[in-house]
């Protein structure tokens, strides 16, 4: 006869088992809705800078996929007219309403949010805006502290890559390459 005390430990660890199955596998994705990414142009003539505070951000830390996303016109400027003018005159916002990223964290198994650290990995993917798609091949830096993950990246962009044209008059004014700084602080989907 199987004894009763016996076979009550045993569905109880199963049960732990199935928990810590399902609570692993839920816990490999992470999302936030608040990303900040912000853009400067440095010239002598003029440093224009702005930021948006409601990027989205999803990455699958088992696949290693990872997308970015931002509306156009969530982008603030510190004076109103280069915000219109950016929106109506550079980036056609209402024609193209969104940046968007796709793309793979490569080795994603190097990220233990499991232990407090930082670790940069390398990725790679396509980068959309203003209708224009680009690879892009960059690194992300990761940190975790106390079970929390914060996502960090920067790059530099030719504005021409994109197809952003800039009239004659202003063109000393914008650089032609302009650093874009993204930063996600991630929590786990559910």
């Amino acid at each position: 006869m199987i004894n009763r005390k016996y076979m009550n430990q045993k569905i109880l660890f199963s049960l732990l088992l199935a928990f810590a199955f399902v609570f692993q596998i839920q816990a490999q994705k992470y999302y936030s809705k608040t990303g900040d990414i912000s853009f400067s142009s440095k010239t002598p003539l003029e440093d224009i800078e702005a930021e948006s505070h409601s990027a989205s951000t999803v990455f699958d830390l088992e696949s290693g996929k990872i997308q970015w996303a931002v509306l156009i016109k969530s982008f603030e400027f510190e004076k109103s007219l280069m915000q219109e003018h950016f929106n109506e005159n550079y980036m056609e916002s209402n024609t193209y309403p969104k940046a968007k990223f796709s793309g793979m964290i490569e080795n994603p198994d190097q990220l233990d949010f499991s232990k407090d650290g930082t670790i940069t990995v390398p990725i790679n993917g396509q980068l959309t805006i203003h209708g224009k798609t680009n690879d892009i091949s960059t690194e992300a830096t990761f940190t975790i502290s106390d079970m929390k993950v914060i996502g960090q990246n920067q790059l530099k962009l030719a504005v021409a890559d994109y197809g952003i044209e800039i009239p004659s008059v202003v063109k000393n004014n914008i650089a032609k390459e302009i650093t874009i700084t993204i930063q996600a602080h991630y929590e786990v989907l559910n």
